[in-house]
Formats: C-alpha cells, sequence, structure tokens
C-alpha cells in the first residue's frame, strides 16, 4: 500500500552528529532497531530512546523490526555508556527501553534499575522514562525497575485484544493491563503511559474499550500513531487511518480523563516525550 498524503516521512540535517556520539559509546537505539519514521526530526534535536539489553529479542512480535534470536548477555558497562551519551546530548529528558528479555531470571529489570542510578548520577536533574517490557507478568521484577524512582514508566498495550494473537503472540493484554494498575497501586506518584498502534485491523470500538481499560489502570498518558509496516516480515498494514479518525481517539481519550495525549499517524510512543510530559502538548494532535 503507498503511504498517503497525510504521511509524510521528512529528510533532516545534522543527524549524523547523534549518530557518531552513539556509535562512539556503542549505544543501541530503538529508533533504527525499530525503523521509526521519526529518527531524523529526533536525532536532529537531538534526542534519542535508548534499547538496552542488547539488540537481539527472545519474542518475535508480528509487528517489529527488531532482530528475534538467542540475545547475549547483559553489558555490565551499558547502564554507564547510556548515561554518559545521554550527558553528551545534554538531554533534560532521558527515555530508556529494551528488547524483551525471556531468558533471563528478572526479564532484565536488574538492568534497568542499573541504567536508571547511572543516569541520575550524570545527570541528576534530568526526568527519566523507562518503557518496559512485561517481565512475563513477574511483579518482582517490575519493583525493581520502580525503587529505582524513574519518574515515568511506559508499557504498551500496542493493539487491542482481539488481534494479540498475530500481533503480540506471547503477550496478553490483561497481563499489560495489570502492569500499569500495579504501578498505581504500589507507586501513585510515578506517571504511567501505555501506546497504540493503529492500521492493523482494530475497529474505532476496540480502540476506544482499550482506552477505557488503560484509563481503569491510572494510566496517566497515551500515544496513538499509524502503524507502518518496517519489513516484508512483518504483519501487511490494513488500513492507513485518517488523521479525523485520530482526532477523535484523542478528543475520546481527553474525555476518558488522560492527562496527556498524543493522537496522529506519526506519533510514536517517545516521540516528544519531554514535551508530552511537562505538558508543552498535552493533547496534541
Amino acid at each position: 500500500m503507498r503511504l498517503p498524503e497525510w504521511i509524510r516521512i521528512k529528510g533532516f540535517d545534522a543527524i549524523h552528529d547523534t549518530k557518531r556520539l552513539l556509535r562512539n559509546h556503542k549505544i543501541t537505539t530503538v529508533c533504527e532497531e525499530a525503523r521509526c519514521p521519526n529518527i531524523g526530526k529526533c536525532y536532529s534535536k537531538p534526542t534519542a530512546t535508548f534499547m538496552i539489553l542488547g539488540s537481539k529479542c527472545t519474542r518475535n512480535c508480528g509487528f517489529c523490526s527488531v532482530e528475534s534470536s538467542r540475545p547475549e548477555p547483559p553489558d555490565p558497562e551499558e547502564p554507564e555508556r547510556v548515561a554518559q551519551a545521554a550527558k553528551e546530548m545534554g538531554l533534560k529528558h532521558v527515555v530508556v527501553t529494551s528488547v524483551t528479555r525471556d531468558d533471563l531470571p528478572d526479564g532484565g529489570a536488574g538492568h534497568f534499575a542499573s541504567t536508571v542510578h547511572a543516569i541520575r548520577n550524570k545527570l541528576s536533574d534530568a526526568k527519566i522514562e523507562v518503557l518496559t517490557p512485561d517481565f512475563k507478568g513477574n511483579m518482582d521484577a517490575l519493583i525493581v525497575v520502580l525503587s529505582s524512582r524513574p519518574d515515568i514508566l511506559g508499557h504498551n498495550v500496542e493493539t487491542v485484544p482481539r488481534l494479540y494473537p498475530a500481533v503480540r503472540s506471547q503477550a496478553e493484554y490483561n497481563r499489560s493491563l495489570h502492569i500499569l494498575k500495579y504501578v498505581k497501586e504500589i507507586m501513585p506518584d510515578i506517571h504511567t503511559k501505555s501506546g497504540l498502534m493503529l492500521g492493523l485491523g482494530e475497529t474505532f470500538d476496540e480502540t476506544t474499550d482499550v482506552l477505557k481499560d488503560l484509563r481503569k489502570t491510572g494510566c496517566d498518558s497515551v500515544t496513538m500513531g499509524q502503524y507502518l509496516r518496517p519489513s516484508r516480515k512483518n504483519l501487511p498494514v490494513v488500513e492507513y487511518v485518517r488523521p479525523e479518525i485520530f482526532w477523535r481517539l484523542r478528543n475520546k481519550a481527553v474525555q476518558i480523563g488522560f492527562k496527556y495525549v498524543a493522537s496522529s499517524p506519526l506519533v510514536r510512543s517517545s516521540l516528544d516525550a519531554e514535551e508530552m510530559f511537562t505538558g508543552v502538548n498535552s493533547f496534541s494532535e
């Protein structure tokens, strides 16, 4: 399917300096691994979403281009490298995510915590956002991450429950909801966030139901963007959702009670994360 006129991915200058810095510190970003369409915009700022625990995932989600294979052991020096890169980039809001590491007893939770601590040591005033996997429902692992005191914990539900077998075959919708709910139960001051991809075959009503489910967990922020097929091995796009539908869903999310909403075709879960958290564009198109 050809990209419609409302999805325009622009080129940006001055992204090579960011790439060079990341390479120097041997840093992996989800921006590159997941082939994000906004990489030019983010790298030009500069900003990036750091991806820890390697570049190989133990799961094989239908929408994701990250390589699925046996991962290498976690690198104990990675947290310090991420922190140093964030410092050199002058970041005031640092986003850290990871591949899913079902091979590790704690799912990589300890590595997340070490990374948060390392960033705090180098950037004491920065806000830190973590976007975590589901840790196979291990709440003890989640507590390890929360104990490092990130400012925001994000966990994406990605799509509607009906499409989980194709989109997130090794995940569980209710498990993801439980993670977000549990965060608010034990540390209600931590901001929670989730994200959805549209265009995989979901209906408007199904998406609205997911928004309601997320809000019932106490989830503070939600992002909604168009799914773009990263490679031929991934799920095809069923529909390019028109901007007015994103706008209607944005209004629904506001009515439901989300504090911050970003909803438009090129929105991604960590795009403009700093602006979203500070409320500069709290209800963006």
